[in-house]
């Protein structure tokens, strides 16, 4: 119950702050009578208790537990594999391209994430999907993966545009591993 309530009360607190502050610099209250005191309480209270369900509602809805734990168990497969025998193709050379050419800062958050090129993008309809918590809230493995069916299916054509596509791809996936919903990545241009 507490990590479904913690984050809209935090937010509610933070609001109630700002608005307060806002409220108090910006028309100081004359405390005139009861009256005025209700009206400037109970205008804090329904624009904070606004701000926090919207807060939540931009959070958006978590993946349900069983088939998160499916997607852990076979990323876990796929990373206990052993490594190939045969050198990195080129699909791999440009996912590596993509993570050294992230600021220092990502890369240092990257050293203990996976991120695992896969030929089964057709099953998830995706790019690359991140498999785990995120910065902030730690509670599973993290994996990032990257499909290079889908990528060279519909970018294949173009070795320019497909080199392009993945560094995407590899930004938009390291946005949620740094705590981005959907939403939030695709504002961010990714």
């Amino acid at each position: 119950m507490r990590e479904a309530l913690g984050p809209p009360l935090r937010a509610a607190a933070l609001t109630a702050l700002i608005v307060g502050l806002v409220v108090l610099l910006l028309n100081p209250p004359s405390l005139g009578g009861l009256d005025d005191l209700m009206v400037l309480i109970l205008g804090a209270l329904a624009i904070i208790l606004l701000t926090a369900w919207f807060t939540v509602a931009l959070i958006g809805k978590e993946m349900p537990e069983p088939e998160f734990q499916r997607l852990v168990r076979r990323s876990e497969a796929l990373a206990a594999l052993p490594p190939p025998d045969q050198p990195p193709t080129e699909f791999d050379e440009l996912v590596i391209d993509a993570l050294d050419g992230l600021p220092d800062e990502f890369q240092e958050v990257l050293t203990h994430t996976p991120v695992i090129v896969s030929n089964r993008g057709h099953e998830f309809g995706a790019y690359g999907h991140y498999i785990g918590g995120t910065v902030a809230r730690d509670g599973y493995p993290d994996r990032i993966v990257i499909y290079q069916d889908t990528l060279e299916r519909d970018f294949g054509h173009a070795p320019d545009l497909l080199r392009a596509q993945v560094q995407r791809t590899v930004r938009h996936e390291v946005a949620h591993h740094l705590g981005w919903d959907e939403p939030g990545v695709r504002g961010l241009g990714l």
